[in-house]
């Protein structure tokens, strides 16, 4: 069974389809990141999952649940965890996720337990007790996703989450999502604009744009629908040089179908008398992937 299941799921408010036609199944620990613009539907795709708006056309399951006729089956299953942290500002870190822990349903000394447990993996027991108003704009990101955890989801929605974090704070972060995609079988459904982060750590894509979902699967896939190029790139001593190659930051470099090419073109660079300093392959980024295809979405549009 998909742990987040979409067929034709589309949105329209008034006369603009905010989401057109969305499909897409997601396995059991799978981290999805989810990519696209401002206002490409990517908020309006989580509040259709959570059961927060009602599709005008389509359907959506979380774990084969819909998320009208089973909210709060639904609700008990997801986390959720928007860009600006949403808590009591008067009440200590530890305070909140105690509050919203027995919202859920646990018993006090259990939303206790859990609470420090999450506080002490996101490096903020030394804050439990200070107020929420006074943590900084990291340390409430870090608080937002602690409450997010508290009642042990099995998906796990996130926008952006790492932003406003020092690189140790994001790296706390990254470590206990891959930590629940990995050990605890969750999934996560990860909307960002940092696609570096994303390629480190998600294991498949969505590409959203105007409300249309462009692509998705895994980079590689992605690539090649993108027709995004593999390069086999050589850097030589001063003075030397490959005719006939794309010259590039320094490096000589042309096309690849395939990686086993690679030494074989080393070996004819070599035996041409060229001295290598250094040879790679160059595959595509999701960077590269990414703007390949909002490029060409801008381009339909304009047309």
């Amino acid at each position: 069974m998909d742990a987040i299941y979409a067929q034709g799921l589309s949105r329209t408010f008034g006369e603009k389809k905010a989401l057109d036609g969305l499909s897409l199944s997601l396995p059991q620990g799978s981290v999805f990141g989810f990519l696209g613009p401002n206002g490409a539907g990517k908020t309006t795709t989580v509040k259709l999952l959570t059961g927060l708006l009602t599709p005008t056309e389509g359907e959506c399951s979380i774990f084969g649940l819909s998320p009208r006729s089973d909210a709060e089956k639904v609700h008990a299953l997801c986390g959720v965890m928007t860009e600006s942290a949403c808590m009591y500002p008067q009440l200590s870190g530890l305070d909140n996720l105690i509050f919203f822990g027995k919202l859920c349903g646990m018993a006090h000394a259990l939303a206790v337990e859990r609470a420090r447990e999450l506080l002490k993996k996101l490096d903020l027991s030394d804050s439990e007790k200070l107020p929420a108003g006074k943590y900084s704009t990291g340390m409430a990101q870090r608080l937002s996703l602690a409450r997010a955890l508290l009642g042990r989801p099995k998906v796990l929605f996130l926008d952006e989450p790492t932003s406003g974090l020092d690189p140790e704070s994001a790296q706390a972060v990254n470590a206990l999502i891959s930590e629940q995609a990995g050990q605890e079988g969750v999934t996560v459904f990860l909307c960002t604009h940092q696609l570096r982060y994303a390629q480190d750590l998600c294991d498949s894509y969505g590409i959203l744009d105007h409300g249309f979902l462009l692509a998705k699967g895994d980079l590689s896939h992605l690539a090649k629908l993108a027709g995004c190029q593999s390069y086999a790139s050589f850097r030589l001593v001063a003075g030397e040089e490959l005719p006939g190659l794309e010259q590039k930051d320094g490096w000589f470099r042309r096309p690849l179908e395939s990686q086993e090419e690679m030494p074989g073109l080393l070996r004819k660079v070599v035996g041409e008398g060229r001295c290598v300093y250094e040879a790679r392959i160059e595959t595509p980024t999701l960077e590269d992937v990414y703007f390949s295809f909002i490029g060409q979405s801008e381009g339909r549009t304009e047309q």
